[in-house]
């Protein structure tokens, strides 16, 4: 018999573990706040009973993001106020922060600072949490028609969001005005909309009638490369035409801009939102950079007041509609929850099915407007696709820059998460492109051994491990320019013709980590090990494609590694081995056969077959040898 304390994956959430998981989260959140107070002088002590009821919502809003250390860093390192210190003089890009940040020393710089008799004094808990902060932009498109109560609860996230320092571009579409004589004069009406409803929420706005986009292609310049892989917006944005955006966004209002540009004949017409948008991405990046390279060739003027400068480059791209989410081929209809552009862009395009909304499908294109965008955006920036029923979304994601759920968890545990419904948003990256190597002579073992030695931070014995890899290599998942890695091997079993199907190394480059890369590589692990045979493991990604019978995937891990919680989140089961903990992965296409057998046969069955496969997989992998010096 084993001895060893075995514990299974969870199936169901009881009643019990969602009390565990509430009390997590005011964990996590009082982590959240106690790590952004612990860079700063304490704030006067506030009674619970002086928070502004207006604030709850928002307070719970923060609550459920459930952010965790690195997350709360990351947040950090995006919107805490840059230090005071002259060599960031020069720069209008926030420097990475390194060292703590004395906030209280720090200009005043918070987007809720309104004149004394236009506002009251914002609740002193959330001014010791939120103020100051370094202001970031996002671009906004809000596709409507909505409802004043739908528009009332968008705006109210977007007030969330530049209390948290993020200000948004908010460009306005409304699929029902088109094509009559008052067509720019209602597409005007639903501008001032917008923004009397951000205004009743207690943001300042403003609306940008002029044309700030050209029809057309743009001119060649040196500023920035066109992506290959792409059709750029049929508009361009020059660093002039973004003085009114400027101006408002640096008198602290949230600018609302009509899909109006002006064409070769210096007219105003009306065109896409998606071009709008698409050409605000490329020429705010390209105008941050300008202003960047001018404020290093000319020093600025150590005693002039710069609290008001913003950084153009938009860090995210918000789509709120009506529809949500891209419907997946997975989930029947629902949303995906994290979609690799590079990777999975032309594929989702070509198994999308239409009957899958009931709105009037604007999926695809919004699909290709996040492409667009992301492609001129920094890498570490996201899109998320939202509707209008889920505006608390938008705090979780700027704050976590996560999906609403891992998209690496379960299949099963997906499927029954009351947190996915259609009202799910997706969570849309740059990615990168995932590749299944299955011949040892492809892999530039260079770079493998780079990878590995960072992540682990150990050297590796090179010459023992590719000539145990020579005998036992089933495949390797590769995450673009081999910044993450997963290496599978076939070990062979004593008292069975099947061999073991062993994850020998998971790594991904510390810089890496936290973008998303990491879910990218599970999920494809998954769908050419134990995923195989289901429809949502097909993906062209060179591998089998779903094609064929999922096999159980162990592995083991040091009982002190860090990534444990993660494997426990995402393994069917684990087991305790001395120093050493042992995971599992169920092939899940077999095991339903399995269990529905198991059912029939008793506990005595389910406990000798158990005992049984373990034995021979911890027989195995106890034997396997280090390969690091």
């Amino acid at each position: 018999m084993l001895s060893h304390t075995i514990h299974h994956g969870p199936r169901i959430l009881s009643s019990v573990a969602a009390s565990a998981l509430k009390a997590r989260r005011t964990q996590t959140f009082k982590a959240f706040y106690a790590t952004i107070r612990s860079l700063r002088q304490p704030p006067p002590t506030v009674e619970v009973d002086d928070l502004d009821p207006r604030d709850n919502d928002f307070i719970l809003s923060l609550l459920k993001a459930n952010p965790s250390l690195r997350d709360t860093k990351s947040y950090l390192a995006n919107f805490g106020v840059r230090p005071s210190t002259p060599e960031n003089a020069g720069s209008v890009f926030p420097s990475t922060i390194s060292t703590p940040l004395f906030l209280k020393e720090a200009p005043d710089i918070s987007v809720d600072k309104q004149p004394e008799q236009a506002k009251p004094d914002p609740s002193p808990i959330l001014s010791s949490i939120l103020n100051p902060v370094y202001r970031r932009t996002a671009l906004v498109k809000l596709q409507g028609p909505f409802t004043n109560k739908q528009l009332d609860s968008i705006a109210r996230g977007m007030v969330y969001l530049e209390k948290l320092g993020l200000v948004s571009v908010i460009v306005v579409e409304n699929d029902q005005i088109r094509g009559d004589d008052g067509e720019r004069s209602a597409l005007i009406e639903e501008i001032m909309r917008v923004v009397s409803a951000l205004e009743a929420q207690g943001a300042e706005a403003r609306p940008v009638l002029g044309t700030t986009v050209r029809l057309g292609p743009k001119p060649d310049d040196d500023q920035l490369r066109e992506p290959r892989n792409f059709i750029p917006p049929e508009a361009h944005v020059f660093p002039s035409d973004l003085v009114a955006i400027r101006s408002a966004l640096r008198a602290g209002e949230i600018p609302v801009l009509p899909p109006f540009a002006l064409d070769s004949f210096c007219r105003s017409v009306r065109i896409g939102a998606n071009d709008v948008l698409g050409a605000l991405a490329r020429g705010m990046v390209e105008a941050a950079a300008l202003d960047d390279n001018d404020m290093k060739s000319s020093p600025r003027d150590p005693h002039a007041d710069y609290s008001q400068d913003i950084n153009l480059v938009p860090l995210r791209l918000m789509i709120i509609s009506r529809e949500g989410g891209v419907p997946s081929y997975a989930r029947t209809g629902f949303p995906h929850l994290l979609i690799n552009l590079t990777s999975e862009y032309d594929y989702i395009r070509d198994t999308y099915d239409p009957s899958w909304s009931n709105e009037k499908d604007s999926s695809l294109s919004n699909l290709s407007l996040a492409r667009t965008c992301l492609a001129y955006m920094p890498p570490t920036s996201s899109a998320i696709m939202v509707s209008h029923r889920s505006p608390s979304s938008l705090i979780a994601n700027l704050i976590t820059n996560k999906p609403a759920v891992s998209s690496s968890l379960p299949h099963a545990l997906l499927q029954g998460n009351r947190k996915l419904t259609r009202d799910t948003p997706t969570l849309l990256r740059r990615g990168l492109p995932i590749q299944v190597i299955r011949s040892l002579a492809d892999v530039d073992k260079a770079k493998m051994n780079y990878l590995l030695e960072t992540s682990f931070k150990r050297t590796l014995d090179a010459d023992a491990f590719y000539k145990r890899l020579e005998q036992n290599l089933d495949f390797v998942v590769v995450a673009g320019d081999y910044v993450g890695a997963a290496i599978v091997t076939n070990e062979p079993s004593p008292n069975s013709s099947e061999p073991v199907s062993y994850l020998d190394k998971f790594a991904v480059l510390p810089s890496h980590q936290g973008d998303g890369t990491v879910d990218f590589l599970w999920v494809a692990l998954h769908d050419e090990s134990y995923g195989l045979g289901h429809l949502f493991s097909i993906n062209p990604n060179g591998g089998k494609e779903g094609k064929g019978e999922g096999r159980d995937l162990v592995w083991r891990s040091r009982d002190d590694n860090p990534i444990n919680k993660w494997y426990f989140e995402r393994s069917s089961g684990h087991m305790r081995m001395g120093s050493w903990v042992f995971f599992w992965c169920d092939a899940e296409k077999r095991l339903r056969v399995e269990e529905g057998r198991r059912a029939n046969a008793g506990l005595s069955y389910v406990e000798e077959w158990e005992e049984n496969r373990l034995s021979r997989w911890a027989d195995v992998i106890t034997k396997i040898p280090s390969v690091w010096k």
